[in-house]
Order: C-alpha cells, then structure tokens, then sequence
C-alpha cells in the first residue's frame, strides 16, 4: 500500500514532506519522471527538480532501467542515479540512501509501480508515492506485471486507498 496515490509528480505536496521530516526523493526514472526511454528533461520537470532543490531536497533516481540510459539522464538533468538497482530488492535503495547518509524514514520513494518501488520502498520504512505511469509505452516486462497490479489495486481500493484525480467518465487518466 503506497502512503500516497497521485496522478504525476507535480502533484506532490513538497511541504508536507519537507515537515514530515522527508530530506531525500528517490524516484523512478521511465514512466515517473519522463515516458520511457525518453531521452530530454522536459521544462516541467526540470522546473519541478530547481523548486524541490531550493525547498531544501536531494533528489536521486534509482531505477531499474540499464546504466547507459539512467546515466545519460542523469548527466541532462544534473540528478545523480542508481542504475540497474533491480528494485524490489533492497541494494539500490540502500545505496542511494548510504549516497546520502540519510536513513529510510528521512526518503520518500515516487514511482509509477506497485511491485517494484512501492513494496521496495515499503520493505525499507520509506514514505511511497505512487504516480500513474506518464505513457502506456513501455518495455514489454512491464506490461505483463501491469495485469497483475490492476488486480492488486483493486484490493487496495477495498483497503481504503484512495485513487488519484480522476476524469469525468470516472477513471483516472490511465484507465484505472
């Protein structure tokens, strides 16, 4: 269960964390941050990265994606980054914490999968954010463990979660 649901990134309360103690935002890269494989930051994104820096943040992507495609990000959006970090296992949280020396319940992991950065994050005590994926392309993998987390949403639903903005027929922007 992520402590919070929200449609994108922008709609983080940055204050709320900074007073909740949060200091570190790791994130997802591909489908949180930008669509995936997408190669440019984006002016709202980059604006978005300047005001959680200037509210006092580091931010830090750890994402599973391969080391090419998560360094070249990093180096266009000045972010440093675990790469390969083979999320839900601990080692990439962890080093992106140790990076920091910062402990779990200082970070607050955003990202658009259940199985992967939610219940990773989850395991370590961090605060979660899960977004809805930016883009339905995706890297096949993906695709297949989506099925199965619209079954686990469903229950989590049941459970109290609370879906993220939805649009006027009911869903929220992905379907969901």
């Amino acid at each position: 269960m992520p402590d919070e649901y929200v449609r994108s990134i922008y709609e983080i309360d940055l204050d709320g964390l900074w007073n909740r103690g949060k200091r570190l935002i790791l994130t997802d890269l591909d489908n949180t941050l930008v669509p995936w494989n997408h190669p440019q930051v984006p002016e709202e994104l980059a604006d978005w990265l300047q005001m959680a820096h200037a509210r006092g943040f580091h931010v830090c992507i750890v994402s599973n994606n391969g080391e090419a495609r998560v360094e070249a990000f990093a180096r266009a959006s000045g972010l440093p980054a675990v790469a390969g970090a083979r999320k839900p296992k601990s080692a990439g949280f962890r080093a992106a914490l140790e990076r920091f020396q910062l402990p779990a319940d200082a970070a607050v992991m955003v990202g658009d999968q259940l199985f992967t950065d939610i219940q990773g994050a989850n395991r370590l005590g961090m605060y979660t954010i899960l977004v809805l994926p930016l883009d339905p392309q995706e890297w096949w993998g993906t695709k297949v463990v989506r099925m199965a987390e619209r079954v686990a949403l469903m229950m989590l639903y049941g459970r109290g979660l609370k879906r993220p903005h939805m649009v006027s027929d009911g869903r929220s922007k992905d379907g969901r």
